[in-house]
């Protein structure tokens, strides 16, 4: 499973929490925003929180916190853990 991450998005951090495959968690600025789960490549949704059902309203802040998240490429390793192994 992949590690929690963070995005910026709007000059807004938001952290990332994997869960099954294309949901995710998100808390912005520390405060549960809820969980979304991609629906097509463009296209995100944010889950009922209390049925975690798709709720179809289109929302231009959960579609880029998606896009953020597929465009989103993890950090490499620390160099440190490298030059031990040279």
């Amino acid at each position: 499973m992949q590690d929690p991450f963070d995005i910026l998005v709007n000059g807004v951090v938001y952290s990332v929490f994997p869960e099954e495959e294309n949901v995710y968690t998100i808390f912005k600025a520390g405060v549960e925003f809820g969980k979304i789960e991609k629906d097509t490549d463009n296209v995100w949704l944010k889950l009922n929180p209390e049925t975690e059902t798709p709720m179809f309203d289109n929302d231009p802040e959960v579609d880029k916190i998606g896009q953020a998240i597929t465009a989103y490429v993890p950090e490499e390793e620390d160099e440190e853990e490298d030059e031990e192994f040279e």
